[in-house]
Order: C-alpha cells, then sequence, then structure tokens
C-alpha cells in the first residue's frame, strides 16, 4: 500500500487503477460487479448465448460459409475455455485467428499448438516481422507507457481484417470486461463492441499518430482495422462469453488444465502461473503499470483472490508486495532490442507516472539475471543450429 493514495475499501486497487470508481462505501466497481454476478440469472443469459449461436450457425449455413464465427486465440487460458465451450458444447465451426505478438514463451507456444490439437479448429496466424516489433517496443514506451502497443492493436485489428475478408460477422471474446477491471460492471456493461473497441480499451493510440514518420506508418498500417464500412457490410459484431457464461479464471483454469493439459508458467511479477501466460515479455508489461500507477500483476490477482474469498486483505497486501516492486529479467531483453539504457528506460516510464504518485515512493527492486530471456522462438532457432553444428563435427570426426 503506498501511503497517501485511495484504495478500495475490500480489495487492493488502488485510485490509479483506470477506470476505476467507488462507492459511497468506498468499495470499487469490480468488488461489486463480483457481488452482481451472484444476482444475474445466469440460465437466462445462457439461452440468449444459445440464440446467438443459433442464429450466426444457420446464417452461415445460409451463406455457404465454412464458419460459424471467428474466436480470436493467443493458446492462453481463455483462448481454451472458449474453443472448449464453442467447439465441445455447441459444435460450432470456428476459424481461430491469432495476433502473435512475436514473444511467445516456450509454454504458451505449446498451448496454443495444443489448443489447435485438441479442438480440431482451422488456424490462421499473422506474426510481424522482428524489427517491427523491436521498433514499436520502443515507441511504445513513450506513446502509452507501457511495451505492448503492437499486441494491444493488433490483437483487434488483425481478426478484424480476416472477419471482413472471409465474411464472418460473428467474434467471440472470452472474459467479459466487467470481470475485476474498473471500466465496467455486470450492470453497467461496457460500450457497444465496434472497429475502434480495442483502441478505446487498450491501444490508445492509432497508427498515424504513433508512427514518428511516412516510413514508420507503412510499417505500422497493418495495426489499422478495416474501415468502419467494410465492418457494417460484414454486419460484424462481437460478444464475450463471460457476459452470458459464469466466468470462474481458477475453477475454468483447472478444467482446461485437467482436461486438455493446458500448462501454467513461472511468471514474473506475480505468485500465479496462468495470466499472460503466452507471452516472454508479460512481467515487463506489468511492471511498467507498477512504475506509473503503483500497481501490478500481483496486486491485480491478489485482489480477484480477496473477490473470490482465497485470501483476506492484509494477505493480499503482503503478496502485492512481494512481487510487484521486482524489476523483471526481461527488461534486460527490451533494453537490447531498444537500445535504450536502463536509464533512459526509467527516465521514460517516469514521464508516464500519474499524478497521484507525485511526491511519493514506488520502491523498486533490482536484481542481476546472468541470462538474457528471450522469446522461445529465437532460442530455439539457436538451440537447433547449436545441435546440428554438434552433430555435424561428430560426423567430421568419425
Amino acid at each position: 500500500m503506498i501511503n497517501g493514495l485511495r484504495y478500495c475499501q475490500r480489495c487492493c486497487m488502488p485510485e490509479t487503477t483506470e477506470g476505476i470508481e467507488f462507492d459511497e462505501t468506498g468499495i470499487c466497481r469490480a468488488c461489486n460487479s463480483s457481488e452482481q454476478k451472484m444476482h444475474i440469472n445466469w440460465q437466462a443469459r445462457r439461452k440468449d448465448l444459445e440464440l446467438i449461436l443459433e442464429n450466426a450457425r444457420k446464417e452461415a449455413i445460409k451463406n455457404k460459409s465454412p464458419y460459424d464465427c471467428i474466436v480470436p486465440i493467443s493458446g492462453g487460458k481463455d483462448s481454451a475455455y472458449q474453443l472448449h465451450i464453442l467447439t465441445k458444447v455447441y459444435n460450432l465451426k470456428v476459424l481461430a485467428v491469432t495476433f502473435s505478438h512475436n514473444w511467445y514463451s516456450e509454454i504458451g507456444w505449446y498451448n496454443l499448438l495444443n489448443c489447435l490439437e485438441q479442438f480440431e479448429v482451422d488456424h490462421m496466424m499473422f506474426t510481424p516481422s522482428r524489427k517491427t516489433v523491436n521498433l514499436a517496443a520502443k515507441n511504445s514506451l513513450s506513446a502509452i507507457g507501457d511495451v505492448c502497443w503492437h499486441c494491444h492493436s493488433g490483437v483487434g485489428s488483425y481478426p478484424l481484417h480476416i472477419a471482413t475478408k472471409f465474411n464472418i460477422p460473428l467474434m467471440i471474446w472470452g472474459e467479459s470486461i466487467a470481470e475485476n477491471s474498473g471500466r465496467a460492471s455486470h450492470f453497467e456493461p461496457v460500450r457497444k463492441f465496434d472497429r475502434d473497441y480495442f483502441l478505446k480499451i487498450s491501444a490508445k493510440v492509432p497508427p498515424n499518430k504513433f508512427a514518428k514518420n511516412e516510413e514508420e506508418l507503412r510499417a505500422f498500417q497493418v495495426f489499422e482495422p478495416p474501415s468502419a464500412k467494410e465492418c457494417e457490410d460484414v454486419g460484424l459484431y462481437g460478444i464475450h462469453l463471460g457476459d452470458y457464461i459464469f466466468w470462474d479464471e481458477e475453477k475454468q483454469t483447472e478444467f482446461i488444465r485437467d482436461t486438455y493439459e493446458w500448462l501454467e508458467d513461472d511468471m514474473e511479477g506475480t505468485y500465479k502461473g496462468y495470466k499472460s501466460a503466452e507471452c516472454s515479455m508479460a512481467g515487463l508489461h506489468d511492471f511498467t503499470n507498477y512504475l506509473k500507477r503503483g500497481y501490478g500483476r500481483s496486486t491485480f490477482h491478489a485482489s480477484m483472490d480477496i473477490r473470490n474469498g482465497l485470501l483476506d486483505r492484509s494477505e493480499a497486501f503482503e503478496l502485492a508486495e512481494k512481487y510487484d516492486e521486482i524489476e523483471p529479467s526481461v527488461l534486460q531483453y527490451y533494453l537490447q532490442i531498444t537500445g535504450l539504457s536502463k536509464d533512459e528506460f526509467y527516465d521514460v516510464i517516469d514521464k508516464k507516472r500519474l499524478k497521484q504518485l507525485d511526491g511519493k515512493e514506488v520502491s523498486v527492486v533490482s536484481k542481476k539475471y546472468k541470462k538474457i530471456k528471450k522469446p522461445f522462438v529465437m532460442e530455439f532457432i539457436e538451440n537447433v543450429r547449436e545441435k546440428v553444428k554438434k552433430r555435424n563435427a561428430r560426423m567430421e570426426n568419425k
């Protein structure tokens, strides 16, 4: 807990949380939303979902489309559960679509491929070049105060491009924004989905504002979603399963782990191993949030556990303090690909600190790491090369 900040009276979320609102008793909207879930008629919501899916199926058959819907997937816990519900429970014909941030971890890559095999879905993926990703990561720090603009933008734009090009109107995501977010609740839902949904929610800056010159704009053009007219012509609309079925991350993660052999990972910045397990850079994303807002992923997870009755508030704050302030090992890789020094990194992110943190200490625990942690695909390539070199050397010595 940072002295001088206002916190929810029930959980650990501070006033610096984006979109947070406190009621007259000092309880945040996310905590109120968790209570609202207990008073929703989920059977009725489920029937609404079934009607949407059935209409999508009929429309696809009418248009002779091979797919009933698009499911944007990363291979994460929500992806696996979405595909379980849609393919195993409702027998939909799903086109899985992945925007790759090109920062996949080894466990994340396994989970993605495992999903494709387990649920037997057709799959399309776009992977931006390493050069484009590195450039975007550098620009992202000063533009939006984290390193992940290309991912925030890509997960919104690429599935829309596929939807409009192949005339597949329905897009289905997993967790509702009312889950653990300060920006909405189940009784005060988020704005209607449109082409700018992810721009408003996470990307914040469109490509033409993000690029610093014409050459960069050309490189980032793929992150621009299709036009409003293209989306309207297809009749594009999106839903979140979490608005129609009772969403329980812990229970669902245990289910996909035990049923489909989905794997957790050792995640930096938190004590849970399932959130953003597909990304090797997740720890840095969460660390920048801690530096500019005063809380990280561990605070977020601890607050979830309070709402679920797994922790009391004092235990949650102890966990948050233990993990949030640790400088992640992947910072070394980020500095390598951007050419920034550590001092430059901290100078840039310091300018993004919220005003509520002025004059307040946000402590950081720096560690020395022996090896630079790279995305899995880079390490995989290097390992294969080394393996082949050793094999060739053995053959020459025979």
